[in-house]
């Protein structure tokens, strides 16, 4: 099984032409979108999206992920092989987040042009280099087939979460389609803080600081009143009962995000 991630919309023919060379590569495969609506080279969105899905397909599945602000330059494409999965996609942070959360094993370069196409574009890596990657994966071939292993990939910021003198220091990571932000602090960071639900938590983020319950879901806040909860991935989410946080609280992808317990 191969899924796609990217940010390349749905009108156009960039995602067709990439199933089209993992199809004529590897036949019997099967193909799953998991989305190619992420913010256009939003690679923190890709990252966010990408560690919330790769889990629930079987082991094995090839992911691959093609938001490439970087395409054409230095930066390298890469395969990753973690305890279950292997990713596929560029060396710029983007497959980190799953990755080192299943347990990341390997990276290598993708240099050997036998599993690429014959003719390489400047501009489209993902049916040129990835997709066809990613169909030999899948056929059978070892990933060091690929080119050589590196230890010198790219893990981004928002990867790692701080909690130091009694607050957990993150970003928000991905806004979704509520308005509901999410940040890359996890369930994990807040039990070292002592957080329990009920406890009014001190946020500060997009330049002002809150006093903010921290509560099991939506319902018990009261309409239009603001939340942090810990949503489905188990990730501390900023919210709005029946409303936007990211609008009225004027708050964005990648604004650094810092959470203590108040002390009355």
């Amino acid at each position: 099984m191969i899924t796609l991630l990217t940010d390349f919309g749905y009108r156009d023919h960039y995602v067709a032409s990439m199933k089209g060379v993992i199809l004529s590569i590897a036949g019997d495969v099967t193909i799953v979108d998991i989305s190619h609506g992420v913010p256009k080279f939003d690679v923190r969105a890709a990252a966010y999206v990408l560690g919330c899905a790769y889990k629930y397909f079987p082991p094995g599945t090839v992911h691959v992920v093609v938001v490439d602000p970087g395409v054409g330059t230095k930066r390298r494409a890469i395969a990753v092989r973690s305890k279950h999965y292997t990713f596929i996609g560029p060396d710029n942070g983007v497959l980190m987040l799953a990755a080192l959360n299943d347990g990341l094993q390997k990276v290598v370069s993708i240099e050997n042009r036998k599993y690429m196409l014959p003719r390489v574009s400047h501009t489209f890596h993902g049916r040129d280099i990835f997709a066809p990657a990613a169909a030999y994966l899948a056929k059978g071939v070892p990933l060091e087939e690929l080119g050589p292993e590196i230890n010198d990939y790219l893990v981004p910021e928002f990867a790692k979460p701080m909690v130091r003198r009694g607050e957990a220091e993150g970003e928000v990571i991905y806004v979704d389609d509520f308005g509901n932000c999410a940040t890359n602090i996890r369930e994990r960071d807040l039990e070292i803080l002592g957080a329990n639900y009920g406890d009014e938590l001190e946020l500060n983020v997009s330049g002002r600081t809150l006093r903010v319950k921290l509560l099991p879901s939506f319902g018990w806040a009261k309409p239009g009143e603001p939340l942090l909860l810990i949503n489905s991935e188990g990730f501390l989410e900023i919210a709005i009962n029946l409303g936007n946080a990211s609008s009225s609280l004027g708050i964005k992808p990648g604004e650094k995000v810092y959470v203590r317990v108040h002390e009355s």
